[in-house]
């Protein structure tokens, strides 16, 4: 018969591992919208006096993909698992990448 012990046992497992994927989601969209952002504001070129909202949520949106597709290939590819530096370093560097990309095709 279970017991009340194992039954929270479960359930701190269930909130660790729904933590864990919350918390790469969100560090990916920081980490990869930034990037992206950065890449396409330090970009060098002439530009208007304000950037456009609508271009900059697209630099932030192909940045954060582009840092999650990174994470999940690399998994996928068995290069890394998830947490090591080289998913983090792969992330950033893709998100970069991207960013600058866009940057480069929408200036």
């Amino acid at each position: 018969m279970p017991s009340v012990n194992n039954f929270i046992m479960v359930i701190i497992d269930l909130m660790a591992a729904t933590m864990g994927v919350a918390m790469g989601f969100l560090a990916f969209l920081v980490i990869g919208g930034l990037s992206g952002v950065f890449a396409w504001v330090f970009y060098p070129c002439s530009r208007a006096s304000k950037p456009k909202v609508k271009k900059l949520l697209i630099a932030l949106l192909t940045g954060f993909g582009a840092a999650l597709a990174s994470s999940y290939l690399g998994q996928f590819a068995g290069l890394f698992q998830s947490g090591q530096m080289l998913e983090w370093l792969s992330a950033i560097v893709a998100s970069c990448l991207a960013g600058g990309i866009y940057a480069g095709l929408a200036k």
